[in-house]
């Protein structure tokens, strides 16, 4: 029996959820004494191969077949990979890619789908946390049987890093023809920046009170190289685009320093960026959420803490 984990590409490029989804793997794999195998279905699958040859895989499975996500394509290369390498347990990224094909992959397989994870523990059985009512209640469910496909939400795990010694192998896998194709890529919402790509963060939210008020918070981006962002009040006030968002309903970000400036820390938004490295927050209230999950925390007024942090930076 093994682990089997599918990476997820997307315009050329591999999702950062792949190589968390390789650890979440990875830790599987340790639980149950076996080997971790990784897919990768469609483009560059060389060049994937390769950058997926981390720490902890075992083996690689190259799939050379279309350019982008096709659902029928990936579920019957997962599903007939699952089955070569005896796979129990098959990881996907809890993504739109993923849940398009998660649900038809357990089905085929004739096992439970669990999704949505942000932790696991195996012991004589799979145990999942998940999260319910906007991330306020973590539940846990337990999974009987020992096979099933899980799908695991980004930014839970750390990224798997190093170099790996596994060994790539090309499948010669019959795919289906599809009666859909990707033709093009529209971005919606999209702006000059994405905010997941960044490596520090100045996210801004209600404390900066008025829309002309956030030129400060952008001055201190500049001074320290950072990109800014937002939580989602000041997105559904229209002062900042939606590509900023940071949270639940806009993006996970896992930067290296994550600046919180005049955000609470509702769980919405923890939910989106508690994957960071490094967090500073900047909070009048000593009692503040964002606190709990802070690195260091500042407690005193951003109009008045902000100004001395562009001073000693700029």
């Amino acid at each position: 029996m093994s682990v089997l984990v599918a990476a997820e590409h997307r315009r050329g490029e591999l999702r950062d959820v792949s190589y968390e989804a390789i650890t979440a793997g990875r830790e599987l794999a340790d639980a149950r004494g076996v080997d971790l195998h990784v897919a990768v279905v469609a483009g560059d699958v060389d060049a994937f191969a390769e950058e997926l040859n981390r720490e902890g895989v075992d083996a690689i499975h190259a799939v050379a077949d279309g350019e982008e996500f096709d659902h029928n394509a990936y579920r019957a290369a997962a599903s007939t990979l699952a089955d070569r390498v005896d796979a129990g347990a098959v990881v996907l990224p809890n993504s739109v890619n993923g849940l398009d094909y998660a649900p038809a992959l357990a089905e085929s397989l004739g096992v439970p789908l669990v999704t949505d994870a942000v932790g696991i523990e195996y012991d004589d059985g799979l145990t999942v946390t998940r999260e319910m009512y906007g991330s306020k209640v973590e539940t846990t469910v337990d999974v009987e049987g020992d096979r099933f496909v899980l799908t695991v939400r980004g930014g839970e795990w750390p990224p798997a890093e190093g170099v790996g010694d596994a060994t790539v192998e090309t499948a010669d896998i019959d795919l289906p023809e599809s009666g859909a194709r990707v033709t093009g890529f529209e971005e919606v919402g999209g702006g000059d920046v994405d905010i997941a790509d960044a490596d520090v963060l100045v996210s801004v939210g209600r404390g900066i009170e008025e829309e002309e008020n956030i030129e400060l918070i952008e001055d201190l981006a500049d001074a320290l190289g950072a990109t800014l962002s937002a939580s989602r009040p000041i997105v559904d006030n229209g002062w900042l685009p939606k590509n900023r968002q940071v949270g639940q309903s806009g993006k996970v970000v896992t930067p290296d320093v994550y600046i919180a400036v005049g955000i609470s820390g509702a769980v919405q938004h923890v939910a989106g960026m508690k994957g960071s490295d490094t967090i500073v927050a900047i909070n009048t209230d000593p009692n503040a959420p964002i606190f709990d999950i802070a690195d260091y925390g500042i407690v005193g007024d951003l109009f008045d803490v902000v100004p001395e942090l562009i001073d000693e930076f700029a």
